[in-house]
C-alpha cells in the first residue's frame, strides 16, 4: 500500500515542509558523495550518527571500523578526531542511503507534513520534527549500543510527523495504491499498517527501532496538546467547533 494523496486540504502554505524537502534534496545532490562510492562511505563515517560513538562519546577508531566491534579503549586513535558526536545526531537527519531512500522519505513528508505544520504552526512543527528525529536516533542507539554502522535518514523525524497526523486526523482518507487499485484508506488504517510493517522489516537492514520510536513520540506529544491544536485548526478553517477527524 503506497500513499498518493490525502484528502485533507489546508488553508496555509506548508513553507517549512517545503524547506525541509529542499534541504534534504540539496544535501543529497550537492553535498553528499555519489551513492555507493568510497567517498560516500568515508563521508558517512565522518558525519553520520554511529551508535558506538554516542555510547562511548568518542569517534570511531580504525580498529572499530575494521572489526565492527565497539570499544572504549583509550589506546585507540579516532579516524575523525574532530567529529562532533552530538552534532551528528542532527546531521544524520539530512543524509540518505540512496535516491529511493530520499524519494520515499520526502514523499511521505510532502503528503502528511503540510497538515501537521498547519496544526502546530511552523515553530512548534520544527521543534516536533527535530525532537522526533533525536528521540528516534537515541532509541536506535539504546537498542544497538555496539553498532559501528552509520545511521542515516530523515525517517525517524518523519515518523514523528506521521504519529502526529494519526492523532489529529485519524479518519481523513488517504488515496493509496493498493495492489493495482487506487482506494481511499482512513489515515488510522494506513498509518497503522505502516507501523506494523516496520516490525516486518526488523531483520532487513532497516532501522525500524527509530521509525517506531519517532512515530510513538509524535503520537504522544500530539495527544498531550491535541485540544489546543484542534482549537487552532477550527479558527484557521472557520469551523464552529474543533474537529479531529
Amino acid at each position: 500500500m503506497f500513499p498518493i494523496h490525502d484528502l485533507n486540504p489546508t488553508r496555509s502554505r506548508p513553507l517549512l515542509t517545503i524547506a525541509l524537502i529542499v534541504a534534504n534534496v540539496l544535501v543529497f545532490f550537492a553535498w553528499q558523495p555519489s551513492s555507493g562510492s568510497a567517498d560516500e562511505v568515508e563521508f558517512l563515517y565522518e558525519r553520520a550518527t554511529i551508535a558506538c560513538e554516542v555510547t562511548t562519546g568518542d569517534p570511531l577508531s580504525a580498529r572499530e571500523v575494521l572489526t565492527g566491534a565497539c570499544s572504549s579503549s583509550p589506546d585507540d586513535r579516532p579516524i575523525f578526531p574532530d567529529k562532533i558526536v552530538p552534532l551528528s545526531v542532527v546531521t544524520s537527519m539530512f543524509l540518505h542511503g540512496g535516491l529511493l531512500h530520499l524519494a520515499g522519505n520526502m514523499w511521505f513528508l510532502w503528503i502528511f507534513g503540510n497538515n501537521v505544520e498547519e496544526a502546530f504552526g511552523r515553530a512548534r512543527y520544527a521543534a516536533l520534527y527535530v525532537a522526533a528525529g533525536v528521540v528516534a536516533t537515541l532509541a536506535f542507539v539504546l537498542l544497538n549500543a555496539g553498532s559501528t554502522q552509520p545511521l542515516v535518514g530523515a525517517s525517524g523525524a518523519i515518523a514523528g510527523v506521521l504519529g502526529a497526523y494519526l492523532v489529529l486526523y485519524p479518519r481523513r482518507p488517504v488515496l493509496s495504491l493498493v495492489f493495482v487499485a487506487v482506494l481511499p484508506v482512513p489515515a488510522a488504517l494506513f498509518l497503522g499498517i505502516w507501523l506494523i510493517g516496520q516490525f516486518a522489516v526488523a531483520d532487513g537492514g532497516v532501522a525500524w527501532e527509530s521509525h517506531v520510536a519517532g512515530f510513538l513520540f509524535g503520537m504522544l506529544v500530539t495527544a498531550v496538546v491535541r485540544e489546543p491544536l484542534a482549537r487552532r485548526l477550527a479558527t484557521l478553517h472557520g469551523l464552529p467547533r474543533a474537529r479531529g477527524g
